[in-house]
């Protein structure tokens, strides 16, 4: 293992509960049911357009974009409170000391991920932050593979860490061995119909990697 792909939001970033809040602000203006944590971890997919449709936004009354631009607003008004999970820094740190090259690789908009990670202070532990064009969240399998040609980077040297199906597809598009996070988007039972290792936090995921390097 020489590279180490990083999903942001829900893997590096806890956006979690931001995410449910500012989902819950849109689904009161429409009367619709609320989400609970575990409501969202057993809905919440990609694209998310079929998240949206799943817990109850009606296209035929609005275009998608319509809420997703709504949807962004109010996540970002809230963002500020988001932080790193437990154990993020000292596990980049400990990576970088290991020569082992990070890079981020994030359906979020670009320049609002770089800001993102600018905020928390930890932009200097990645060669490289990869984010989308729009705010839309279709998925990142085409943004992975163009990376992984520019940057001429051999999927046998990867471990691509996520904490949705959408990352295993990815790491399963570009060849390359996947590990997910349990604390993030999706729930534990979902991650596990996967079939690739699931863990719960950070000191895990450095005790798998010492073991598999």
């Amino acid at each position: 293992m020489k590279i180490v792909i990083w999903d942001w939001n829900g893997t590096l970033l806890d956006d979690v509960q931001i995410g449910i809040e500012a989902m819950n602000i849109l689904l009161r203006r429409r009367q619709l049911p609320l989400l609970t944590v575990e409501r969202y971890k057993r809905l919440f997919t990609f694209p998310v357009k079929d998240y949206y449709a799943a817990i109850g936004f009606d296209f035929d009354a609005e275009p998608f974009e319509k809420p997703a631009i709504e949807y962004m607003d109010e996540y970002f008004r809230l963002m500020p409170q988001a932080t790193l999970y437990k154990g993020t820094k000292e596990l980049l740190d400990w990576l970088n000391g290991q020569n082992i090259k990070q890079i981020i690789m994030s359906a979020m908009e670009q320049e609002a991920l770089e800001k993102s990670v600018a905020e928390l202070g930890i932009t200097n532990c990645f060669s490289d932050i990869c984010g989308c064009s729009n705010h839309y969240a279709n998925g990142k399998v085409e943004q992975c593979q163009l990376m992984m040609r520019k940057l001429n980077i051999q999927p046998a040297d990867v471990l691509f860490v996520g904490d949705t199906l959408h990352d295993k597809e990815v790491a399963d598009k570009i060849g390359c061995c996947c590990v997910l996070m349990a604390h993030g988007h999706q729930s534990r039972n979902r991650l596990e119909t996967s079939g690739c290792t699931v863990l719960d936090d950070f000191w895990e995921l450095r005790r798998w990697i010492e073991k598999n390097l």
